[in-house]
């Protein structure tokens, strides 16, 4: 039944069917196969609901809506701004500012495709004119959108909590230590290009001007305010803290600012129900699937014959890795996460692995996945932004990605990177 289910789904896939239908064909026919026709397909049906019934899949469209809304208004370029006004004099500080914009965009958005198009958008000309090479600026703005997968609040995470059964609070937190680290190895290899590259500094601003920068981004720095000191300080869940994040973003665009009308915020709303749409659709095929393989123990069988109940927690962090970061490669996260979160879960459980480790981790994988060759989706964002040929936007992708791998290296023989901050935040939950 195996590989029936998959030869299907990858025929659908190589038909340039888009996610959803295959995901709904490998259900449809683990079903059929399982229980003899149709006569059991409300079971399906029930399966599909039940995946997208969770309350905490309520934050997602509203993290989307708010981003939506900040990327059409002023926020994103205040923030890029500030950070402008303090790096930017520094040897490869342009590109460091870059990383650190994607990283604050991050912790408002936590889509990595809108933060390509967030910060590339107003820093790449910027860059080009100071001289980088549009590979390494086309690899910097994918690789460095990575980080808002990472840094709250992550719509990758509150997919695996939903799917998993863990705090998107916990996860929320824990993504912080990666997602910084990220940033300053970035930004080492910034410098690193500049120096070598001899690309010249931008003029250092004056502390008039990076005070005048503080004050225009105060507004938005507002956003990061309200979703961890909101979350860690026990005023608002993440659900909440989202609806919190919509609102203030509507306010700050439409009284504030004055960027956006009526109008306007019809558009944003349009195009946030569709996004919306496709990945609710996403949720409800993949828990419909994963019902199916998870009842007929497709996963038990793969990972014994992978011999993954011999290994100890260390060889499970390395195979979990292995997977996301190749699964990702060639399928949308979101869907990679659906799938092979329940077929891992038995196993993190069986080894004692802390559950928010995991999800940091494999968060980590998806954003690695998505930047990478050949089908990355972030990839595919870029050339559509840009107008960029494939070829050179992958280009100067190796460095980035080996950077990100050594991170997830670290992170598995050093989980504090990511516990530490949990620990003081949850300490009920050390140990």
């Amino acid at each position: 039944m195996a590989a029936a289910i998959f030869s299907i789904m990858i025929v659908l896939l190589l038909l340039g069917f888009p996610m959803m239908i295959p995901l709904i064909a490998g259900a449809l026919v683990g079903f059929v196969t399982l229980f003899g026709g149709l006569g059991q397909l409300e079971t399906m049906i029930q399966q599909m609901m039940a995946g997208i019934r969770p309350a905490s899949l309520i934050a997602v469209p509203m993290f989307i809506f708010a981003a939506d809304i900040m990327t059409r208004g002023q926020s994103a370029g205040r923030l890029i701004d500030m950070v402008m006004a303090f790096v930017g004099h520094l040897k490869g500080g342009l590109a460091i500012s870059t990383a650190a914009a994607c990283t604050m965009f991050g912790a408002v958005s936590g889509s990595t495709q809108a933060t390509v198009v967030a910060i590339g958008g107003p820093l790449r000309p910027r860059m080009q004119k100071a001289g980088y090479g549009d590979s390494f600026i086309l690899a910097l703005i994918v690789n460095a959108s990575d980080i808002a997968f990472l840094i709250p609040p992550s719509i990758g995470m509150i997919i695996y909590g939903v799917v998993s059964n863990t705090s998107i609070a916990e996860l929320f937190i824990a993504g912080i230590g990666p997602g910084l680290l990220i940033l300053v190895l970035f930004a080492i290899y910034s410098w690193a290009y500049a120096v070598r590259n001899g690309v010249p500094t931008e003029p250092r601003a004056s502390w008039g001007e990076r005070l005048r920068a503080v004050r225009a981004a105060l507004w938005p720095l507002g956003f990061p305010a309200i979703i961890i000191g909101g979350i860690y300080g026990g005023i608002f869940s993440p659900t909440e803290a989202a609806a919190a994040c919509v609102l203030y973003a509507l306010i700050l665009e439409t009284l504030v600012f004055r960027e956006m009308g009526l109008r306007d915020i019809y558009r944003t709303a349009k195009s946030t129900g569709l996004i919306t749409a496709v990945v609710f659709i996403l949720v409800a095929a993949g828990a419909a699937f994963s019902w199916v393989i998870s009842f007929a123990q497709i996963p038990q069988a793969i990972l014994s014959a992978a011999g993954i109940d011999q290994m100890g927690q260390i060889g499970v962090l390395f195979a979990i890795s292995i997977a996301f970061f190749i699964g990702c490669m060639f399928v949308d996260p979101i869907v990679v996460i659906l799938i092979l979160v329940p077929i891992f879960a038995p196993v993190v459980a069986d080894v004692g692995l802390d559950p928010v480790l995991v999800g940091t981790l494999i968060t980590l994988q998806v954003a690695i996945g998505s930047a990478t060759p050949p089908f990355g989706c972030d990839i595919f964002t870029a050339i559509a932004v840009f107008k960029r040929p494939y070829m050179e936007v992958i280009r100067g992708t190796p460095p980035f990605i080996l950077i990100l791998l050594g991170v997830s290296v670290a992170l598995i023989f050093f989980p504090q990177i990511a516990l530490f901050l949990r620990d003081l935040a949850f300490p009920g939950e050390a140990g």
